[in-house]
């Protein structure tokens, strides 16, 4: 089974939509096997945007700058999903990174509409909601840089008899 990090960020936490999005994993057969609230500071941030994932080098230190504000802005919850296909499947369920480009059905389809024009013309981070590991390297990165091995738990769901 393949592994993926997700994050609801604070815009998610302060919506009050965390158990509705977390459900929405739950009833595509997906397995939360660690969850956790947090308020990190700009330097696990900078590991998680810079080192693994390399936002400033590719969207530059602007982008990076709101990106890491908009996350200390309040807590975060950080979850690891398992399920066949996880990175690929939670990132359809995610939907575009840009919320108005987002299909409906998908989280940021259904409960954001930000553009990133007016994320940069008001000079914040885009309110996106969750965060979602890209590919299967980025997520074993991001889930050791967020959990210990102990914080990961197995077990059985009701689903794995049709998935094993």
């Amino acid at each position: 089974m393949e592994k993926t990090l997700i994050i609801l960020k604070p815009d998610a936490v302060a919506r009050g939509l965390v158990g509705e999005i977390l459900t929405r994993f739950e009833r595509a057969g997906f397995k939360i096997i660690a969850c956790k609230m947090v308020r990190p500071d700009e330097e696990h941030y900078h590991h998680h945007y810079e080192t693994i994932s390399k936002i400033a080098s590719r969207r530059g230190e602007d982008v990076y700058k709101r990106n890491a504000e908009a996350m200390m802005a309040g807590p975060v919850i950080a979850a690891v999903l398992e399920g066949i296909d996880a990175v690929e499947l939670v990132r359809k369920m995610v939907g575009d990174t840009e919320p108005k480009l987002a299909a409906p059905g998908t989280i940021r389809g259904d409960y954001a509409h930000m553009s990133i024009p007016h994320a940069n013309k008001t000079g914040r981070g885009l309110p996106n909601l969750i965060h979602a590991s890209g590919n299967s390297e980025e997520a074993k990165q991001e889930i050791e840089h967020w959990f210990t091995a102990a914080e990961l738990f197995e077990y059985k769901t009701v689903h794995q008899q049709f998935t094993t």
